[in-house]
């Protein structure tokens, strides 16, 4: 099994909203109908002035919205640019998060993080599809561990994506279970639906916020 290629690096700027362009129009257009309006109105039963400001005064709020609403996604683009360039540094090093684990006969370290008070944890592997693969039982610490690719009948394992899980005992019973954090490199920062995402090897995506460590690849 071959990693899935990440796509390529790029930024995109919210685009204009077709309501930007087009209130300024309306707006003229609006205008010059008030002034047919006016001109063609009944000497003996003017129109009250006061109808004209609402209408003007409204038409003024609808468009100063609009280029409100044009200038804060400028910001908010120029602001996912500025963290993307702050996050550039990411890339090479090895990023720690709750996210499943491309092998390719490189072991995987693994940041359990198992209920203190448990007698017992063991670690549960599980491939893509969810299928569990192997089961082992760890310490009792939150000390990294390195995982070898090995499978319930002691052979290596085939490449591909695999997740863990940390399941806590306690009197021989599970009382918590949890996703277990891994090491991966980080190949690719982008964004997505406006917020950054990390893409690791492998291919697999993972939210800069659920990052939780960061450190030099080995």
């Amino acid at each position: 099994m071959t990693p899935t290629p990440a796509a390529a690096t790029g930024a995109t700027v919210p685009a204009r909203s077709s309501t930007a362009t087009t209130v300024p129009n309306d707006f003229n257009t609006f205008l010059k109908m008030l002034t047919v309006q006016m001109q063609n109105q009944d000497p003996l039963n003017p129109i009250d002035s006061s109808d004209y400001a609402v209408q003007l005064a409204t038409f003024s709020g609808v468009e100063q919205q609009v280029k409100t609403n044009e200038i804060l996604n400028g910001l908010s683009g120029q602001l996912a640019l500025s963290g993307l360039s702050e996050m550039a540094g990411w890339v090479g090093r090895q990023a720690r998060a709750a996210m499943p684990a491309w092998f390719d006969g490189v072991p995987v370290t693994i940041s359990p993080k198992p209920l203190a008070a448990a007698d017992r944890v063991e670690l549960v592997v599980r491939d893509a599809k969810g299928g569990e693969v192997a089961r082992s039982e760890i310490p009792v610490s939150s000390e990294p561990i390195e995982w070898a690719g090995v499978g319930e009948d002691g052979g290596p394992l085939p490449g591909g994506f695999y997740s863990f899980e940390v399941v806590s005992y306690a009197g021989g019973q599970p009382v918590l279970t949890e996703p277990a954090e891994i090491y991966a490199r980080v190949t690719e920062v982008r964004t997505e639906n406006g917020q950054p995402v990390l893409v690791m090897e492998g291919g697999g995506v993972v939210a800069a916020d659920k990052v939780t460590a960061l450190r030099a690849a080995g």
